[in-house]
């Protein structure tokens, strides 16, 4: 069969190459820091009540760009446990990773570095804590699945509030 052209072929090449495929990839992932106090022991271990201390969960992402497409990001999960007002335990735990993104487009890069790094690694950092709190002899600390898009949200809304620049990863 004979190929039909128009003209002299030059305008009606392609002017986009094919897109390739995002991608999303974990190097590696760490400690970067962890941190376990039980102030009380051994009294807070002896005297345990019926009753579950309250937890209070502070959770952090923030992003270093290490070269053109590489960035470790860091998930920061503080946690404090509290009986009758006094500390019970506190665990602060710094999970790292380091991510290279391919084929990604610049107003992508907040969600993917921001949100889905910390969502693929989440579960990870949560054992940490979960081992963590289980081997100061406490029940382990299970953390519900965080929202890491309404966290993105919540710090772009605090840093326009505050009048500094939205978070920039380039």
């Amino acid at each position: 069969m004979a190929e039909e052209t128009t003209g002299n072929g030059a305008a009606d090449a392609p002017t986009t190459r094919p897109t390739e495929p995002q991608q999303l990839i974990v190097n590696a992932q760490y400690v970067k820091d962890l941190s376990f106090e039980n102030p009380r022991a051994p009294q807070s271990l002896i005297q345990q009540t019926t009753q579950p201390p309250e937890v209070e969960i502070n959770v952090d992402v923030k992003a270093n760009n290490l070269g053109p497409e590489v960035f470790e990001v860091v998930l920061t999960i503080n946690a404090t446990a509290r009986a009758q007002g006094e500390a019970v335990f506190l665990v602060e735990l710094a999970y790292g990773s380091v991510i290279t993104i391919k084929n990604a487009a610049a107003e992508l890069l907040p969600a993917l570095v921001l949100v889905e790094t910390p969502r693929i690694v989440f579960p990870f950092a949560r054992a940490v804590i979960a081992n963590a709190t289980r081997d100061g002899g406490f029940p382990p600390l299970m953390i519900n699945p965080i929202d890491f898009a309404e966290l993105l949200r919540r710090q772009q809304a605090n840093a326009q509030a505050v009048g500094s620049a939205s978070t920039a990863l380039v």
